[in-house]
């Protein structure tokens, strides 16, 4: 649970993971006026945050597979720059990617599929 600092008026002023001297009083995560404090409207169900969190990563990971492509494709760095755990994960990806392309007409022209 968050621990927050209040200014004189009782106002959240900032938010802290751990106890600390000043940051004494603890607070539940889902409470309105921290959800308000952070920007998130408390009318808005958590788990359809979650749901949007989620799908931004999916398009966040696409995002970043482009990049790697495109800096080793400009050389800026060669695949066995990266860990080994990195290369085995992008190795299968663009291997799994290559047999959706390979299935050409079969796939269609779906705008949700972003082939390399």
């Amino acid at each position: 649970m968050p621990y927050v600092i209040r200014d004189s008026d009782g106002r959240i002023t900032s938010v802290h993971i751990e106890r600390s001297s000043i940051a004494t009083e603890e607070l539940d995560i889902a409470a309105p006026e921290l959800q308000a404090f952070l920007g998130r409207s408390s009318k808005v169900p958590h788990g359809v945050v979650k749901d949007d969190l989620a799908a931004s990563d999916i398009d966040m990971i696409r995002v970043l597979e482009d990049l790697i492509a495109v800096l080793i494709d400009k050389r800026v760095i060669v695949m066995t720059d990266l860990p080994s755990a990195a290369q085995k994960k992008l190795s299968r990806r663009y291997g799994l990617r290559s047999k959706l392309t390979d299935l050409g007409s079969i796939v269609g022209d779906s705008e949700e599929l972003m082939l390399p």
